[in-house]
C-alpha cells in the first residue's frame, strides 16, 4: 500500500467520524461548551484514530491484538467520561458510548481496506441515530398484538422457508409451497409500508397522506372509509373524495410494483396503462384538493395489520386458490377463462390475481394474456370502488370517484397502444431492463 492509498483511507475514516459527529453534535447543540462527552470534533478524531490504528494493525506483527487493545482502552475512556456526564446530569444512556465505539471500528475498517462498506455503515449509523424520536414514537403506537404477530411471522418464515418443498405440487403442478409462501410474505411486506406509515404519522395526520399510506394496505377499505366520512361531513366532501381517488391511484402503482417484483418481463405490457391510469386519478385528486376547503375532516382508517398471522394465512390460501383456479380456467376456457377469473377476483382483491398472473406469465400463460388479466383485475377493482363510493357516500362522492375512475380507465386503454414488446414505450422499457 502506497502513501496515497493510505491517505485516502484515512480521509474516509475522518469523513466517517465527521458524519456521525454532525448528528451527535446537532442533537446536543444546546449544551454549553464542555458540557458533553463527545461532539463533532471528538467523533471526527475518533474516526481518524480508528483509521490510524487500523493502518498500524495491518503493518505490524500482532496487529489484531493492537487493534483490540486500542478499542478496549478507548472504550474504557469514553465510557468513564460518559459516566461522569450521566452522574452530573442525573441521566442514563449508552448511545453515545456505543456510537463512539462504532465510529472507531468503522474508521479501522476503512483503513483495513473496506472503505465502501465502512462509509455505507456510517450512513446507516447516522440515520439510525437521527431517527430516535420517530422510532420511539412508532414504538409507543405499536401494540403488543402487532409486535407478537410480526415476530411469529418472522419466526415461521425463518423456520419454515428452508424446509418447504421448492417444486410444483397438486393439480397441474400449480402450487410451489416455497414460492407461495415467499409471494405471501412479499405482499405483506408491501402492505406494511403503508401500515407502518399510518402508525408512525398517525391516522389523522392528513387526508392525502393517510390515503396514500392506506392505499398501500387496502385501497377498498380507504374508499369505504372516506365515502362514509363524506356523507357525514358534506362540507368536506371534495377533500374526502380526493382521498378515495388518491388511494385508487396508489393501488395502480402498487400493482405495478408487485408485478415488477414478481416478473419484471411483464413491465413493458402493464406499465403504460397503469401509469396512465394512476396519473389520471392523481390529476383528478389534485383538482379536488385544490378546490376543496382548507380544513379536512379527520379520518380514522380501520386497517388490519398485514402481519397478523390470520391475515397472512388467509391471503396465502386465497393466493393458492387463485393459482389453482387460473390453471383450471386456462385448461377449460383458455384465455377467456383466465379473463373471467381475473374480472371476478378484481371485485374484491387485486393482489392475488396480480401475483398469480405475474408468476404464470411467460410460463404456462402467454405474457400478453397474463398482463391483460392483471390490467383487467385493476380495472374491475376501480369500477367496484366507484360503486362502493356511490353506495356508502351518496351521489356527490360517488360521482367524483366514478368520473376519476372513468378517466383512469380511458387513459389506461389508451396506454394499451404503447404496451407490449412492439409498443413504443414497451420497447423502451424492455431496452432499459435488458441494458
Amino acid at each position: 500500500m502506497d502513501g496515497v492509498e493510505s491517505l485516502e483511507r484515512l480521509l474516509v475514516a475522518l469523513a466517517i467520524g465527521l458524519l456521525i459527529g454532525v448528528e451527535r453534535g446537532w442533537m446536543r447543540r444546546e449544551d454549553p461548551e464542555g458540557g458533553r462527552t463527545a461532539g463533532l470534533r471528538t467523533f471526527a478524531l475518533t474516526g481518524l484514530l480508528g483509521g490510524v490504528v487500523g493502518l498500524l494493525a495491518g503493518r505490524l506483527a500482532g496487529g489484531a491484538v493492537l487493534l483490540g487493545l486500542a478499542l478496549l482502552v478507548y472504550g474504557a475512556l469514553i465510557g468513564f467520561l460518559r459516566y461522569r456526564e450521566m452522574h452530573h446530569d442525573g441521566t442514563y444512556g449508552a448511545t453515545t458510548v456505543v456510537a463512539a465505539l462504532v465510529t472507531f471500528a468503522l474508521g479501522a475498517l476503512a483503513a483495513a481496506g473496506e472503505p465502501a462498506a465502512a462509509a455505507a455503515a456510517s450512513v446507516a449509523t447516522a440515520a439510525l441515530l437521527s431517527l430516535k424520536s420517530a422510532l420511539h414514537g412508532w414504538l409507543k403506537r405499536l401494540t403488543w398484538e402487532e409486535l407478537r404477530a410480526g415476530l411469529i411471522l418472522l419466526a415461521m418464515t425463518v423456520v419454515l422457508l428452508p424446509i418447504l418443498p421448492d417444486r410444483g405440487m397438486g393439480p397441474w403442478q400449480a402450487l410451489n409451497p416455497r414460492e407461495l409462501w415467499l409471494m405471501t410474505i412479499l405482499i405483506a411486506g408491501v402492505s406494511s409500508v403503508g401500515y407502518v406509515a399510518i402508525k408512525t404519522m398517525g391516522e389523522r395526520h392528513g387526508i392525502a397522506a393517510s390515503a396514500v399510506a392506506g392505499g398501500l394496505v387496502a385501497s377498498t377499505a380507504v374508499t369505504l372509509t372516506y365515502a362514509r366520512l363524506a356523507r357525514a361531513h358534506p362540507d368536506q366532501e371534495r377533500l374526502l373524495s380526493a382521498g378515495a381517488i388518491l388511494a385508487g391511484a396508489t393501488m395502480m402503482l402498487r400493482v405495478l410494483v408487485v408485478t415488477g417484483l414478481v416478473n419484471v418481463a411483464l413491465l413493458p405490457w402493464v406499465l403504460p396503462s397503469l401509469v396512465a391510469g394512476a396519473l389520471a386519478m392523481l390529476a383528478a385528486a389534485a383538482l379536488l384538493f385544490r378546490h376543496g376547503p382548507s380544513a379536512g375532516a379527520e379520518a380514522h382508517l380501520d386497517l388490519a395489520s398485514p402481519f397478523e398471522l390470520a391475515t397472512v394465512l388467509k391471503f396465502g390460501l386465497l393466493l393458492a386458490v387463485i393459482m389453482l383456479a387460473a390453471k383450471l380456467a386456462l385448461a377449460v376456457g383458455g384465455n377467456l377463462g383466465v379473463y373471467a377469473l381475473a374480472a371476478a377476483s378484481g371485485i374484491a382483491d387485486v393482489d392475488a390475481v396480480t401475483i398469480s398472473m405475474a408468476r404464470l406469465g411467460g410460463a404456462s400463460i402467454a405474457p400478453g394474456t397474463a398482463a391483460a388479466a392483471i390490467l383487467l383485475t385493476a380495472g374491475v377493482n376501480t369500477i367496484a370502488k366507484s360503486v362502493l363510493a356511490f353506495g356508502a357516500g351518496g351521489r356527490k362522492p360517488g360521482l367524483h370517484v366514478a368520473l376519476a375512475s372513468a378517466g383512469a380507465l380511458a387513459t389506461g386503454l389508451a396506454g394499451l397502444a404503447l404496451a407490449g414488446p412492439e409498443g413504443l414505450l414497451g420497447r423502451a422499457v424492455a431496452a432499459a431492463i435488458g441494458g
